[in-house]
Parts: structure tokens; C-alpha cells; sequence
């Protein structure tokens, strides 16, 4: 099989020239690109990732980190990122960190290990000095964190105003009883979704009730288990605010097996408008996350800093996405 180095030398060009051409590099002028492709057809060489790479310092390929490979928000941030690379030509190689500092890190060195060009990162552990040190050796942009040394390579939602939205919409329904359940307090998402919850109820004169909040883990079990261990507390409550889709879809089944009618005798809203929100019964009103988007705006980041890439469909670059309310079945005013 022919490699690259047979090319350079039927052709009489530099390596890096040849990997020019097939990176479609505007570089080179039309007499030269055609000397390389007829030298690759007179050969029969079909070019490889590690080839090029060899020949550029280039492997046209994009590390990236999640917490977990399971839920709505990591797929929809993934399906944007993979999206808006693949019509790049550029390919993605994803791993995990499951939210613990020692497999974070072991996670970014497997990814700088793989000779990817740039990282884009979804980390809860990891210190801000470590990611710091971190993209000084490799263009690195992180989502859902924000690092104030890195802050033009930061992409976030303002999860404090889609806690805040969430809270306002029950109040403006007359609910004033409204029970909360967060994710994590450690992650910093899950904490901002709990602060903007009671920053609304705080504009409405209402005093935050302890015995109306319950800590989950953002999974559908705890979702369950919350409104059951809400339950016991006999305080009565007309809404629950979830900080996640998962965790609303859980206390549905659990209200359900209590022979409550949803969302007649119990309102709830959730957070992140994952794909399943519209197909519970009733639909979940949620509030949208801009997943999907802060992966491409991510990703926009690394072709035009890193690949150079023009014409980009993007007017600007978003470092903070507003999260907005949408409305389906599962509240409906307090009588």
C-alpha cells in the first residue's frame, strides 16, 4: 500500500504540503495540488487519520469529556458537538469522568494521549488552577463551568434565572406551597438552580420551609424517592419544582402510585426540556437548557480559533445561553 511519503516524493513536494492538500488547505496553489492528487492516483493512495497526523501535527480530531454517557443534557451537549464537527470534517472521541477528580484527570490524559488538537470539557472536579494549566497545553474550552482566567472559552447557562423562571411560573399559577428538589448541592449547576428558586420565593414575601426541600442526585430513583420522603413530612404542598427532567419523571410515578391526578391534585416542573419531557403524561413543563446549542457554540470556538475556519454559521459567540420556559400540562393554577 502507498504512503504519504511515496506521494511527497512522486510529486517532489514537502510532506507538509501533501497533508495540506488533503486537508483541502488553501494554501496551495493549483498547479501544486494537482501534482500531489495525480501522484496519489498514479500510486493508489487513499490517505489515513495517522498519516496526515504524522505529516501536520494535525489529527483533525476533538477530545471531550462528560460527566456521564447516560441522560439528556450530556447526549443533546454531545449530538451538538459531534454535529458541528462532522460537517467540519473533524471526528470526536468522547470519555468520562463521573464527576470524581482523579477520573477527570485521568480522563483529559487520555485525551491529550490520543493527539486530539483541542478539548472540550464537561468537569465537576477538577480545580480551576488545574484547567488553567491544562489550556496552556492544548485549546481547551469548557461547558457548564465558569473559569474567569478562561471566561472567552467558558459556555454556560444561567442556571440561577432557569431556577428562578421555574419558581416564578408556579408562584404566577398561585401556587405558594411549593416543595424543591435539587440536584447535588456540590455541583455548581444544581446550586444555582436552588438559588434561583429561592430568589423568587423571596420577590413573593415567601419564607423558604426546609421540610419542603429534598437533595437528589439528578437520577429518576431519587425523583422517586423525593416525593415520597416529602410526603411523610405531612406539610401539604400544591407544586414541586425538580432541578431536572429525570428527577420530575420519577416523583410522577411515585405521585401516580399515591393515587394523585397530575396535574390536578399536584403540579410539577422540571429543568433541562430533555427529549422524554413531551412524552410524559402529563407533558412536563420544563425549562429549556440550551444543550444542544452550547455544544455547537463549543465546538464553533475550536474551528474558528484553532482550524482557522471562516464563515462559520454563528453572528457571535455566546458565552452564557438565557434558559427559557417551556410550557406544556403538568402545572395548572392553585384553586
Amino acid at each position: 500500500m502507498a504512503t504519504i511519503y511515496e506521494v511527497s516524493k512522486l510529486a517532489g513536494v514537502s510532506l507538509a504540503t501533501v497533508s495540506r492538500v488533503m486537508n483541502n488547505n488553501a494554501k496551495v496553489s493549483d498547479k501544486t495540488r494537482s501534482k500531489v492528487l495525480d501522484a496519489m492516483t498514479q500510486l493508489g493512495y487513499r490517505p489515513n487519520s495517522i498519516a496526515q497526523s504524522l505529516a501536520s501535527n494535525v489529527t483533525n480530531s476533538v477530545g471531550v469529556l462528560v460527566s456521564e454517557l447516560h441522560g439528556g443534557f450530556f447526549g443533546l451537549v454531545m449530538n451538538g458537538i459531534e454535529s458541528e464537527l462532522r460537517l467540519a470534517n473533524k471526528h470526536i472521541i468522547i470519555t468520562t469522568g463521573h464527576s470524581d477528580e482523579g477520573q477527570e484527570k485521568s480522563a483529559i490524559d487520555f485525551l491529550i494521549g490520543r493527539k486530539c488538537d483541542a478539548l472540550i470539557l464537561l468537569v465537576d472536579s477538577v480545580s480551576d488552577e488545574e484547567l488553567i494549566k491544562i489550556s496552556k497545553a492544548i485549546p481547551t474550552v469548557l461547558i457548564n463551568r465558569k473559569v474567569d482566567t478562561l471566561a472567552e472559552r467558558c459556555i454556560s447557562l444561567d442556571n440561577e434565572y432557569g431556577g428562578y423562571l421555574a419558581t416564578k411560573h408556579l408562584l404566577e399559577q398561585g401556587h405558594t406551597d411549593i416543595a424543591y428538589v435539587a440536584g447535588p448541592d456540590w455541583k455548581v449547576d444544581s446550586h444555582d438552580r436552588f438559588v434561583g428558586h429561592q430568589k423568587a420565593l423571596q420577590e413573593h414575601n415567601i419564607t423558604f420551609n426546609e421540610a419542603l426541600y429534598y437533595q437528589g442526585d439528578f437520577n429518576e430513583n431519587s425523583g422517586y424517592e423525593s416525593f415520597n420522603k416529602l410526603k411523610s413530612r405531612g406539610i401539604n404542598f400544591s407544586a414541586i419544582a425538580f432541578g431536572n427532567d429525570e428527577m420530575a419523571s420519577g416523583a410522577m410515578k411515585a405521585a401516580r402510585e399515591n393515587g394523585l391526578i397530575l396535574p390536578k391534585d399536584l403540579s410539577i416542573i422540571g429543568f433541562d426540556n430533555n427529549m422524554f419531557a413531551s412524552y410524559l403524561y402529563p407533558e412536563l413543563t420544563t425549562i429549556d437548557n440550551s444543550a444542544y446549542q452550547m455544544g455547537k457554540m463549543a465546538t464553533d470556538i475550536i474551528l474558528k480559533d484553532v482550524y482557522k475556519q471562516k464563515n462559520l454559521n454563528i453572528s457571535k459567540i455566546i458565552n452564557v445561553f438565557e434558559p427559557k420556559l417551556v410550557c406544556r400540562n403538568s402545572v395548572t393554577p392553585n384553586a
